[in-house]
């Protein structure tokens, strides 16, 4: 063991004079984190708040119910505010330099409309350049519209039936039935993770796999300057001398992310979650990235080869287990395929410790720890003939 301690103890001098290793570890991720954090956190978070205007030209008792009970209770989560428009052509012009996103148009006589049973129409009025706010706002106001249907074919039927109750009053008892069905909001924690977060955590996973194979493949760098031959031919044991590489590059993966979780978690504002269960997806995800490296750097002949093969092996699994997107979001077979690759299970636990304890990251961790050992046991047996173990 202490063969190997001195290995990677030399070893990782080498590397902190290497530059590489500062923008892969660092530069790379940090950067491009920040990046998608900032070009594509608003249409992954959904955290805009949509700013609505109401131009009432009728001022009855239906439009009121709209402008002063509908919309005011719709705002009271905070995604949406209103504000009140004096005349039509005021609201159209606040759609029109983008002060609002939408704007609804009572028009004149709309409540003597709907008490007379005649079709009665709101206006939404939206910006061109914001569909989904639009959208909401047609929501609202259909669903205030489909209200008052309801209610007049209520009042209609209770007509037809023969009742000489007023149909004022009718209209107000039927309006005061709760819908049989509702939506209801339940308190519960989440298991996702916001925009930042999630791409600070994608590109430092995607990074680490290019971060952790300067320790392996120093193994073909010193076969390469025949110090491999030396040290075999040495009292030093075949196995110390994996050993010694494997630990080089743990040591890189594990401080190299640590530094990225600070760093990301004060400079962009991530929230990575409890310490205990990021340290334990790190340590796993390292020695997961470590295992798939070190099976790629035993099919190579040179340094440069497992260079090259590693890049198309990273950027492969980064693709496909969601460095770059979420993956799981898409569903369907892809959404089943990702789950080959380890990126796809760290995105996962950290998902889960989000929305959960330190124990629910142990399923995650469990199937990074499996690649691990899959990856280890099959670089032993490919490059036990470099070494004669």
């Amino acid at each position: 063991m202490r063969a190997s301690l001195l290995i990677a103890a030399k070893d990782l001098r080498q590397r902190l004079r290497d530059r590489s290793v500062l923008v892969f570890t660092l530069v790379l991720p940090l950067g491009l984190g920040l990046v998608f954090s900032l070009v594509l956190g608003d249409l992954a978070d959904g955290n805009d708040v949509f700013r609505y205007a109401v131009a009432d030209a009728d001022g009855g008792q239906v439009a009121a119910v709209f402008t002063h009970q509908v919309l005011p209770a719709a705002s009271e989560g905070g995604a949406i505010t209103v504000r009140t428009a004096s005349s039509t052509q005021e609201a159209l012009r606040l759609v029109d330099d983008g002060d609002v996103t939408a704007a609804f148009i009572l028009p004149p006589a709309f409540t003597a409309r709907v008490m007379a049973g005649q079709e009665a129409v709101i206006e939404v009025v939206g910006d061109v350049d914001a569909p989904l706010g639009t959208g909401v706002a047609r929501s609202l106001a259909e669903s205030f519209t489909a209200r008052l249907t309801s209610v007049r074919v209520s009042v209609a039927a209770a007509l037809r039936a023969g009742s000489t109750r007023d149909p004022a009053r009718l209209a107000a008892e039927a309006a005061s039935v709760p819908d049989p069905l509702r939506q209801v909001e339940i308190p519960a924690s989440r298991r996702e993770l916001d925009a930042t977060t999630y791409y600070a955590a994608g590109m430092s996973v995607f990074f680490l796999f290019f971060t952790v194979q300067f320790g392996v493949t120093s193994l073909l760098d010193e076969r390469r300057a025949g110090t491999l031959a030396r040290l075999l031919a040495s009292p030093i044991r075949p196995l110390s001398v994996l050993l010694g590489k494997l630990i080089t590059s743990l040591v890189v993966g594990t401080v190299g992310t640590a530094v990225l979780v600070a760093a990301t978690s004060v400079l962009m504002g991530a929230r990575w979650g409890h310490p205990v269960g990021v340290g334990i997806l790190v340590l796993t995800g390292v020695l997961a990235a470590t295992g798939v490296v070190a099976v790629v750097a035993s099919l190579a002949r040179t340094s440069e080869q497992a260079g090259g093969w590693q890049a198309v092996v990273a950027i492969s699994l980064g693709a496909l287990g969601g460095a770059f997107f979420p993956v799981a979001q898409v569903g369907g077979p892809l959404a089943v395929i990702s789950l080959v690759s380890p990126h796809r299970w760290f995105l996962r636990g950290l998902a889960d410790l989000a929305g959960g304890d330190v124990r629910a990251v142990l399923p995650s961790a469990g199937a990074l720890t499996a690649f691990a050992l899959v990856g280890f046991g099959t670089a032993y047996l490919l490059g036990r003939r470099e070494v004669r173990l």
